[in-house]
């Protein structure tokens, strides 16, 4: 089982998603210089999301989601004061064993895992309905003029990076984007990423305005 340096954040990062960072924490600015000596195929870390009310440095190993995802480093921006600018893209899953805490910044044991698509046909027929939902459900949000969200052109048909990138596109809690990626295969993901839409598009059919909810998504997030 590798070891990988760990970033805790208060939001979900998935596979494919771009994730901007600005790194001020004197542990994780030595964590970038570090990771900066290394081989270009070991620049990453992971990301692990942190459960709500939780504090990383109290309660340890219980106050981070299980799975998380590894960011690979596509940029790097030092900045005079040794503060960094990143940023990265969400590469594989992995799921937490230990935590280690010889040096400054935590490093977790971690067990990568695989990507399966589940069943190829019902995953091809959900990821047409996921599509045709996610266009719904973004013209409906986009009416409101509250949030900026993204177009939805060219979407893949590649099963699991579609159940990557209609997740990410549901404005919801971080409990619920935690569930979404810690689904087993693209079918199930796809299924339930369908299930949200509707339950959210029902929402918004009998709310006036928007909800209050907490935003992570690909926002730019610092330490």
């Amino acid at each position: 089982m590798p070891t990988v340096p760990l970033f805790p954040l208060r939001t979900v990062l998935v596979p494919g998603l771009v994730l901007p960072l600005h790194i001020f924490e004197p542990r994780y600015r030595l964590m970038i210089r570090t990771l900066s000596e290394a081989p270009e195929d070991e620049r990453g870390f992971g990301i692990v999301a942190i459960r709500p009310g939780a504090n990383v440095e109290a309660d340890g190993l219980a106050a981070l989601y299980e799975v998380g995802t590894m960011a690979r480093i596509t940029r790097v921006d030092p900045l005079p004061d040794g503060r960094y600018d990143l940023v990265t893209v969400g590469a594989r899953r992995f799921t937490i064993t230990a935590l280690d805490h010889a040096l400054p910044y935590a490093r977790a044991h971690v067990q990568l895992q695989a990507e399966p698509v589940g069943d190829p046909g019902r995953a091809a027929s959900l990821g047409r309905t996921a599509i045709r939902l996610l266009g719904e459900y973004r013209a409906r949000i986009a009416a409101w003029g509250v949030i900026d969200v993204a177009e939805l052109e060219g979407l893949p048909e590649d099963p699991v990076v579609l159940s990557y990138l209609a997740a990410s596109a549901i404005v919801t809690d971080l409990p619920e984007r935690q569930r979404l990626l810690g689904i087993a295969d693209a079918e199930q993901r796809l299924a339930a990423v369908c299930e949200v839409l509707r339950r959210e598009l029902a929402l918004i059919g009998c709310l006036p305005s928007m909800p209050a909810v907490d935003l992570a998504g690909a926002r730019p997030s610092t330490n």
